[in-house]
């Protein structure tokens, strides 16, 4: 099975364990990356994993 190459804010709550409203505050953080496609807000996961190491203090 091939890896997703978007999250949507849902799953992200789900696989980082954080509410859905908490979720939905990340994503407005500036510098999280999203991309919106009309309403719908959508995560890269190779963008998500960059921006989890580098909050992390894991080098990147």
């Amino acid at each position: 099975m091939t890896e997703k190459s978007v999250l949507s804010v849902q799953e992200l709550a789900q696989q980082m364990g954080i509410s859905l409203p908490k979720a939905y505050e990340l994503v407005k953080e500036p510098g999280f990356p999203t991309i919106r496609i009309g309403t719908r807000i959508l995560i890269p996961t190779e963008g998500f994993r960059y921006w989890l190491r580098q909050k992390s203090g894991i080098e990147v």
